[in-house]
């Protein structure tokens, strides 16, 4: 919260120290705040200057802690203050990109982005700005970041943007993925599945889309970040096209009927259906490859079809899948 105001993390620690005593001279808070006490003299002399401090009447030398009711109330209103003339700021240069927008000639429909650090500020940018959904191809062998480094996506899903995921089948490969999947559900994230994809690409709402690339003279990595025009016109199309004959790997909120089947059975006829082997379908659900092959023999009975292709015909006409 102490950093959201504008303090570092070492003056929050500092403040919070001396918000649990009466009063304090650094030597004393130096060893609780894991400091020098010259370095804690410092920043006392600056949380002072912020307002959220003061030395004591009776001893020049300690401090005591401004009331936090008091003085974080007026450093968020500082703080309120500054976004909303950001705000102000970025309603006129938005204007003023439309305007040159406007003026684009045919060079300036993409930017290039290079560099592997610049490639992901970009990639978490977008996402931090997405307003109304994300749309993603994710390949096993080009990705923009790791999941576990893509904070934005949580942010972002928190705050109610839709995302819409294409991954293609070798990232099922990931025994967690459905799992991750399925977590993810709840909060409007929905994942596809296509055997292979053509690039990986990131699309933001209908404004911009980022596509990896690499240079031929030295291997850097990079990407092309497109802008509105005709480009990002057939990106969105090419997405929605492929989106639209991809198999469901999570239901995407809409009921079914199921006829009683068994949540396991459930997920491993969507597994079934994307192309999966038996040991990877095994492999995501936590159970070993003879479970597979007994529960699909199970359905193949249940639904009297000779073969796994006449199981997943009837599995769609039944709402399973």
């Amino acid at each position: 919260m102490l950093e959201g105001i504008g303090l570092d993390e070492e003056s929050a620690r500092v403040y919070r120290a001396l918000v649990e005593r009466p009063s304090s001279t650094s030597a004393e808070l130096a060893p609780d705040v894991g400091l020098a006490p010259s370095r804690v003299a410092e920043i006392l002399g600056a949380l002072e200057t912020a307002g959220l401090a003061a030395r004591q009447g009776a001893d020049s030398e300690r401090a005591v802690a401004s009331p936090p009711g008091v003085a974080l109330r007026a450093l968020l209103a500082e703080q309120e203050r500054r976004l909303d003339a950001v705000r102000s700021d970025l309603v006129d240069l938005e204007a003023v990109y439309r305007e040159a927008l406007a003026g684009r000639t045919v060079p300036d429909v993409v930017d290039l982005v290079l560099g592997a650090d610049a490639v992901r500020q970009r990639f978490a940018q977008l996402q931090a700005a997405a307003g109304q959904q994300v749309r993603a191809f994710v390949r096993s062998d080009v990705p923009f970041v790791s999941a576990e480094e893509n904070a934005e996506e949580e942010r972002a899903l928190l705050r109610g943007v839709r995302y819409r995921v294409l991954v293609e089948r070798g990232v099922l490969d990931n025994p967690r993925f459905l799992a991750a999947a399925r977590e993810a559900l709840p909060y409007g994230e929905y994942v596809r599945v296509a055997p292979t994809l053509p690039t990986r690409l990131l699309i933001i709402d209908d404004d911009l889309a980022l596509l990896p690339m690499r240079r031929p003279t030295d291997d850097r990595y990079g990407a092309i970040l497109v802008h509105p025009s005709s480009l990002l016109d057939l990106l969105v199309e090419v997405f929605e096209t492929t989106w639209s004959r991809a198999a469901r790997l999570t239901d995407e909120g809409e009921p079914g009927a199921v006829d009683n089947l068994e949540e396991l059975d459930g997920s491993l006829l969507t597994l079934l259906m994307v192309g999966l082997t038996d040991s990877r379908i095994a492999s995501q659900l936590g159970v070993s490859t003879r479970t597979v092959q007994r529960r699909v023999s199970a359905l193949m009975d249940l639904t009297r079809v000779a073969t796994r292709f006449q199981l997943g015909a009837e599995a769609v006409r039944r709402g399973w899948v």
